[in-house]
């Protein structure tokens, strides 16, 4: 009798269990922590206190623009944002030329960069939505075009530098020695996770990620909701292309663009769906942290340049590889 009574009971809780332990946020987060205790065993220092503050901090780089990249899968239509590295790379050079070195144009030189990444964001936006272009096809495009502007507009030579305060910013230290822009970065985790989840507008992010057709159904304004979205994504490449500023001081042509493809493999790492409607940002937190930590580690082994690439183009692809499994799965 009590047999028939336990066994249901016994196999929910092994239900969650198994739940648990399919949690790709929690499976993010145990491999980087194996990877920093096999780091510190092949080369003493690799988990010290010091050494994890500084992988966090260039994390943070990846984690901000991620941020926009989440917004923009969530709201599904296989929405992704390849141009978030050129817009970072151009927000940087924007932002770099106008402070000149200086704290006197700090306030411009932030705002007229965020402003440059929203406008890029909504001509991407526009495109997808009235053009009917695919994500994937226009924000590749839309990177192309960056890339003509910040040839355009800095005739092939980067100058300028970052405000001395932006820089204190990203690497002067704070409370516990930990680096300002890590304070910065669990605010914006926080204030985040509160708008996706905790306002109208991002529960129009996730209805219309899950299902357009309902949504628009429903009453929820798809156009305006998927066009935020890329705005959104626009302007946080720029605030990872600051952070980037502050930490190098200067910049380069090619500042932020290795990172457009770890922001979807982050967002994907982190259990975010690319078929849209499911997920969150602090998986994609997680996501670029374990990045990062994957690729201090293969350096602190010795391995060439080459073998990193191909080691990271591996993981992404086996990552990306179950969008296929998610479609089906949302059909």
């Amino acid at each position: 009798m009590s047999t028939a009574i336990d066994t249901p009971v016994e196999e929910l809780a092994r239900e969650r269990s198994l739940g648990v332990l399919k949690n790709p946020v929690l499976i993010a987060l145990v491999i980087t922590v194996l990877l920093i205790v096999v780091g510190q065993i092949v080369s003493p220092g690799f988990g010290s206190y010091n050494q994890i503050l500084a992988m966090l901090r260039v994390a943070s780089f990846l984690g901000f623009i991620a941020i926009g990249q989440t917004i923009v899968i969530l709201s599904g239509g296989d929405g992704i944002d390849l141009s978030v590295g050129k817009v970072a790379t151009l927000g940087a050079i924007v932002a770099s030329k106008i402070m000149e070195g200086s704290n006197d144009n700090l306030v411009l030189g932030i705002l007229i960069p965020l402003a440059v990444g929203c406008t890029i964001g909504f001509f991407n936006g526009l495109g997808i939505l009235l053009l009917r272009i695919p994500p994937f096809v226009m924000t590749l495009g839309m990177s192309g075009v960056v890339t003509g502007l910040i040839l355009a507009y800095t005739g092939g030579v980067a100058g300028g530098r970052s405000a001395p305060a932006l820089t204190a910013l990203v690497n002067g230290r704070w409370l516990f020695n930990i680096p300002g822009v890590l304070y910065l970065w669990v605010i914006a985790t926080i204030l985040v996770t509160i708008f996706l989840r905790r306002t109208w507008t991002g529960w129009n992010i996730f209805a219309v990620g899950a299902n357009r057709t309902a949504a628009r159904l429903s009453g929820i304004p798809v156009t305006r909701t998927v066009l935020l979205s890329y705005v959104l994504s626009g302007l946080f490449a720029v605030v990872g292309g600051l952070m980037l500023l502050g930490y190098t001081e200067t910049v380069f042509l090619n500042l932020a663009d290795n990172l457009t493809l770890p922001s979807v493999a982050a967002v994907v790492i982190g259990g975010t769906l690319v078929a849209g409607g499911i997920g969150g940002y602090v998986g994609s937190a997680i996501g670029a942290v374990l990045l990062t930590v994957l690729s201090s580690f293969l350096t602190t082994i010795n391995m060439p340049e080459s073998g990193r690439i191909i080691i990271n183009g591996v993981v992404l692809i086996l990552l990306l590889a179950v969008y296929g499994r998610q479609r089906k799965l949302r059909a």
